[in-house]
């Protein structure tokens, strides 16, 4: 049961991701420059007469003076409309709807929280594929053949792992021009957090390797005459399945924790495609972070994702046993 509840929480928060053009009320560049920092818009079903409505709708907002205060504007009402131009639901025009407030442009905070973790969640996994890849194929191959083999790839990793990988980042960024591309920049995060953590997964697998090449059934076939590759593909690698699930488990949310810390330094996606990372990045001064709170909002929204991760790790580990 605990691992059904928390698969379907994992498959909702991806799903609120992955279709965030649909469940979004606004697309992440769209702004409302007469709402700057707005705060979250309250929904009713009561008027100000106290009139229950089945159909829930928003008042208008108005501000005393510029960067004064926002209120309803109780003489102004617009339905919340479903299923209009292809997203769930918004606000009837000129109404507005902001659910977890607006930026400092107007933008949606909701809206770019969904795009923005379309960002974070596929640094994550891609990240996490590249790294489970290197350490797949490091650990096996060091597992497998042993000897100087082994030691080579061994050594070879410890090394790796000693190398200051935030500074080889600030470096590498310094040689490239000063605005690059979204896609190269995706690209530069999932490079450099990729190829950071592949060492442990690497050696976990090595220790499944050096089990499994002893097991009664591998000999048996390698007594038949049965080529490396063949052993390795054919009763291996299946063995190493439980390994690189549960380190995937593991390494996700490690990984969307990287992409955040670094786009919140300034090092990972910039404007004005959203992630939460750098979307943190506005709510660093003081007075925006006491005033406007919901700009909070990209952090909190990783808790939940991060957890259901963590979690199903867990499960994971309590099935697999003790060792991984």
């Amino acid at each position: 049961m605990k691992l059904r509840l928390t698969l379907v929480l994992l498959a909702a928060l991806h799903a609120f991701v992955v279709f965030a053009a649909f469940f979004a009320p606004y697309d992440y560049a769209e702004q409302h420059r007469d709402y700057p920092f707005a705060p979250p818009t309250r929904v009713h079903f009561t008027d100000a007469a106290g009139r229950f409505h089945l159909r829930p709708f928003v008042y208008g907002v108005t501000q005393d003076s510029p960067g004064g205060d926002y209120r309803e504007d109780r003489g102004r009402r617009y339905p919340v409309e479903f299923f209009v131009h292809g997203r769930l639901f918004g606000a009837g025009a000129p109404g507005i709807l902001f659910l977890w407030g607006s930026d400092g442009f107007g933008r949606d905070v909701f809206s770019r929280v969904l795009y923005g973790g379309q960002i974070s969640l596929l640094t994550g996994l891609v990240a996490a594929f590249l790294s489970l890849s290197l350490g797949l194929l490091w650990g096996t191959l060091a597992g497998f053949y042993g000897g100087w083999v082994d030691r080579l790839l061994m050594r070879g990793a410890e090394l790796f792992l000693a190398l200051p990988w935030l500074y080889l980042l600030l470096a590498v960024r310094a040689f490239l021009p000063l605005h690059i591309s979204t896609t190269q920049a995706f690209f530069l995060l999932v490079a450099i957090i990729g190829t950071v953590g592949w060492v442990r997964p690497a050696r976990m697998i090595r220790g499944v390797v050096l089990s499994a090449r002893e097991r009664g059934f591998v000999l048996a076939a390698r007594g038949f005459g049965a080529s490396g590759q063949y052993l390795i593909r054919r009763h291996i690698l299946p063995l190493t399945w439980s390994v690189v699930l549960t380190q995937a488990t593991v390494l996700i949310p490690q990984y969307i924790l990287a992409e955040v810390t670094l786009s919140f330094l300034g090092l990972g996606v910039g404007e004005p495609v959203p992630s939460w990372g750098n979307m943190l990045a506005d709510a660093r001064q003081y007075h925006t972070l006491i005033a406007h709170t919901w700009m909070l909002a990209p952090g909190l929204a990783t808790v939940p994702l991060l957890l259901g991760y963590l979690t199903l790790a867990d499960i994971l580990l309590e099935r697999s046993g003790p060792g991984y």
